[in-house]
């Protein structure tokens, strides 16, 4: 049995702390991670930079007078709320990518990231919209977002690796529902309906490591670390507040939590299976992280020993379970 997690999902509402702690556990000692959080050397996967991109497109497709495909507006939520799902599918196809090493060097990255959400969409169920653009507007949309495209396979790449023994894969993403929504959330809103659609291979093998904060204080560190000038940065992007409210408004983690067939895990039913996944909870309710967006130079030590103490409770927590599985 390892001493290290395969996979964590690394779960919160928006601005709650989880690239602050992926930032603070790459900066952890690679055998004091391994000895004192369970986690191996980490590879990141995470669906932002794909609802990012998604963004962009509509962006681009709104420049040449078509219509937003994705957004009514660059504030506005989905357009189909089960693009939830087809982000799920992003990061399913990102998992498989990285345990092959699958390489797309015999097309171009704009074509790519195109042909990767349109697969990922069709495969929650929903109809054509990329690949039924005019060729003409398609070529055009390749071109433009080539670039960020290209950079975003860059980093894909840079996490492949032929050997897994002693690593992590760390899978981050943020679901919720509308203020004032009943439990449990109806799909495709919240966690359940996501869970759900993830590669078996993923919930055999994940625990969820969950950041705690209320969605009064997402809304308030959201806005603080909003920053119009880098809208595609993991520390520094911003949430519109439409967004906020009815998407992010609520969660439904504690519910999962509580209604469980086993203690300490949430219960994912996929089709015929069941997963009872480990889950522990580190407290931000309280901001503990947002001082790891700064410079580490700047890093106060009594603040970093606060975080560690706090993640290192819920990692041993997660570990206890993990050795059960």
């Amino acid at each position: 049995m390892s001493n290290t997690f395969d996979i964590v999902l690394l779960t919160a509402l928006p601005a709650s702390g989880k690239s602050e702690v992926r930032r603070f556990l790459a900066n952890v000692e690679p055998k004091k991670l391994a000895a004192d959080f369970h986690i191996g050397e980490t590879l990141q996967l995470d669906d932002f930079p794909y609802v990012h991109m998604m963004r962009r497109i509509d962006d681009e497709l709104s420049a040449m007078g078509k219509e937003r495909m994705f957004f009514a507006s660059p504030d506005k939520p989905f357009k189909n709320p089960y693009d939830w799902g087809t982000l799920i599918e992003t990061i399913n196809q990102d998992y498989k990518d990285l345990l092959s090493n699958k390489r797309y060097d015999d097309i171009s990255a704009g074509q790519w990231l195109i042909d990767k959400i349109e697969s990922a969409a069709l495969k929650i169920g929903i109809k054509p919209r990329l690949s039924a653009l005019e060729p003409e507007i398609k070529n055009k949309l390749i071109q433009k977002i080539e670039k960020e495209a290209a950079d975003l396979l860059k980093d894909k790449y840079a996490s492949y690796t032929k050997d897994f023994n002693g690593k992590t894969i760390v899978i981050e993403f943020a679901r919720g529902g509308a203020d004032g929504s009943k439990m449990p959330l109806k799909p495709p809103f919240g966690y359940d309906y996501s869970f759900s659609c993830l590669d078996e291979e993923i919930l055999k093998k994940a625990v969820i490591l969950y950041i705690w904060v209320t969605p009064e204080e997402s809304r308030r560190k959201n806005n603080a670390r909003a920053n119009p000038n880098d809208p595609g940065s993991i520390l520094h992007h911003g949430v519109p507040m439409e967004v906020m409210l009815n998407d992010y408004g609520t969660d439904d983690m504690q519910w999962l939590c509580d209604n469980s067939e086993v203690k300490d895990t949430v219960t994912v039913k996929k089709g015929s299976s069941k997963f009872h996944v480990p889950v522990a909870r580190f407290d931000n309710r309280v901001d503990k992280t947002s001082f790891l967006r700064d410079d580490k130079s700047k890093w106060d030590e009594n603040k970093v020993k606060e975080v560690r103490d706090g993640i290192k409770s819920a990692t041993d927590r997660l570990y206890s379970m993990f050795v059960k599985k």
